[in-house]
């Protein structure tokens, strides 16, 4: 499968969570799975791209060529799409993945993932979104998701198109059951 990932490209941010990337992209090195993500070496994305490299794994990396002028581009990318803008980027992964997986992360993750759930919504593919709440950090946007629901603004259940799992070993086991 190819599995894409968004996270965050930050780097001052809990050692939980690049714990957690790393072991996610171990494992996705581990049963020849791909990687499809945001392309630089920073944060989370890197974490998670040196992991599934190190491990053997196929890394594709969507690139905006903004991004790859300001030389945060990761070395460890066998395949580079490059795109012009994060519009772009986020149509060239919902072409290219068979899943996601949104890893602890800000606006950006956040715009990623419900990209791909609208997209779902409106009928343009059946792809899932995992939300990995490492240490609870997506407690607050499920708890969001809920009100939306029970207050009507969400037509069917939002369970249709994430999944939270609380671990990187619970994420593995869906992303397992979807192939």
């Amino acid at each position: 499968m190819k599995i894409g990932v968004f996270c965050s490209a930050n780097e001052n941010i809990a050692a939980e969570f690049f714990d957690c990337a790393r072991q996610l992209g171990s494992w996705i090195a581990a049963n020849a799975h791909s990687l499809v993500y945001g392309g630089t070496r920073l944060g989370l994305m890197g974490a998670v791209a040196n992991a599934v490299h190190d491990g053997g794994g196929t890394v594709i990396g969507i690139l905006p060529m903004e991004l790859s002028r300001r030389g945060i581009a990761a070395d460890c990318n066998d395949v580079v799409v490059p795109c012009d803008n994060l519009s772009d980027r986020k149509e060239l992964m919902m072409a290219q993945a068979d899943v996601f997986v949104a890893l602890p992360g800000g606006i950006g993750t956040l715009d990623e993932a419900f990209t791909v759930a609208a997209a779902a919504t409106a009928g343009y593919h059946t792809k899932k979104v995992i939300l990995l709440n490492t240490g609870g950090f997506w407690n607050k946007l499920t708890e969001l998701l809920d009100s939306l629901q029970q207050s009507g603004f969400i037509r069917d259940s939002w369970h249709n198109h994430f999944i939270v799992c609380d671990s990187a070993e619970s994420a593995e086991k869906e992303i397992s059951k979807l192939q």
